[in-house]
């Protein structure tokens, strides 16, 4: 049993976020990866000119490492592997993403101790299937599952309210149990959220799916503060579990939603109209492009004025974790996932963006590696900036905790 004076009050969030974020960091250089995207976009800004291609403008993840992607559940109770963040999602250059991804998925391979070849494949893989998402016809054709996707669409298609409670609240008992992921929150902050929950636009959020009536009552059971993430902790975020009653089904459903702080992005946008100022309906927005899934159960709010994404977590929504990985599967994962963003990227363009962008990415290329020059130069020395961050990160947050 968790003490309460343990669990920091609401005054106390900062320091303890800051602390458990640097720490959940320094698990591994992948994590470390994972929850550093200023860095990345650091990099990205000293580079020059030309040196790398600039690709149609589309909304793009912005943050599109391994993590990002899995299986995602629609309204309509369907389930496909989709982009499942998007809070650095701008209209931007598809190149971007391609980088960011391949970083991720050196970073995995190395994690796994895979040779270095395994890395150079894997780019390889990576490209054939982000270009092959851009063939007539094949964009709603169905590609060939890695191992680790399979066995993450099938957990998908199984789970439950009751497993996602056990997941995510530790008790499939109708409240939030404060310890370790769930504080308290202010007086202020529970009004807000009951406030929340009684626009129109909100509640329709939650009936929207097909097994709920459009006119069902919904009501806030509880609500607390949620520890969760990596990139997003020191950030404003909250879980509110919420009761469905129906007209004719007068039983009570449970549902759990997420509220998360909408932040600025580090991604550099293209000066572009369909990117709206404000963050939260920013990432709506590029949801709804990206990840039609995910975009269509979003909505954009506030919370004392600050923006938010508000949507309900589905048992149906993982992530693929993929820390442990043999050779083939890697490549194969690889292809998968590019082709993925590749389907993401390529329903924004039209046929002669398209092609343009495909003929852009199959040159630069050399006799010995089947991947761009561009892609495979950035992976390598982002993979070097990374370690040495990340081992001097260990020495300063790591080393005194590990003592």
């Amino acid at each position: 049993m968790r003490r309460v004076s343990d669990i920091p009050q609401p005054h106390e969030r900062l320091s303890r976020l800051e602390a458990v974020r640097r720490l959940k960091m320094a698990a591994s250089p992948h994590r470390y990866v994972r929850g550093s995207t200023e860095r990345f976009y650091d990099w990205l800004s000293n580079l020059q000119s030309r040196q790398l291609p600039e690709g149609p403008p589309v909304w793009i993840c912005g943050d599109c490492h391994v993590g990002n992607l899995g299986p995602i559940a629609g309204a309509n109770e369907k389930i496909q592997i989709q982009i499942r963040d998007l809070d650095q999602t701008v209209v931007g250059n598809p190149a971007h993403d391609l980088i960011r991804l391949g970083l991720s998925l050196a970073s995995a391979a190395r994690g796994s101790n895979l040779p270095g070849v395994t890395t150079a494949r894997m780019l390889e893989a990576m490209m054939d299937g982000y270009e092959r998402a851009f063939e007539p016809g094949l964009e709603n054709g169905e590609m060939e599952e890695p191992r680790s996707v399979t066995l993450a669409i099938r957990q998908s298609r199984v789970a439950s309210w009751a497993s996602l409670a056990r997941q995510r609240l530790r008790d499939p008992l109708p409240n939030i149990p404060l310890g370790k992921r769930f504080w308290p929150i202010s007086d202020e902050e529970r009004r807000e959220i009951f406030a929340l929950f009684e626009r129109e636009d909100i509640r329709r959020l939650v009936t929207m799916l097909r097994s709920r009536e459009d006119e069902a009552k919904v009501e806030v059971v509880d609500c607390a503060y949620w520890m969760k993430g990596c990139s997003s902790l020191g950030k404003l975020r909250y879980a509110a579990l919420l009761m469905v009653r129906g007209t004719k089904d007068k039983r009570a459903a449970f549902c759990l939603v997420d509220i998360k702080e909408a932040i600025k992005e580090a991604a550099p946008a293209a000066n572009d109209e369909r990117t709206p100022e404000d963050p939260a309906k920013r990432v709506v927005t590029g949801a709804r492009a990206l990840s039609p899934y995910l975009g269509e159960r979003m909505r954009a709010a506030r919370i004392n004025e600050t923006p938010v994404i508000v949507r309900e977590l589905r048992p149906q929504d993982l992530k693929l974790e993929i820390d442990a990985i043999e050779i083939d599967e890697a490549v194969k994962v690889a292809g998968y996932l590019a082709a993925v963003v590749g389907k993401a990227h390529a329903r924004q363009m039209n046929g002669a963006m398209r092609n343009a962008w495909s003929a852009e990415l199959s040159g630069n290329r050399t006799r010995t590696l089947d991947a761009p020059t561009w892609l495979w130069r950035s992976v390598v020395d982002l993979l070097a900036l990374h370690e040495r961050a990340y081992l001097e990160h260990c020495r300063r947050y790591a080393l005194g905790a590990a003592g």
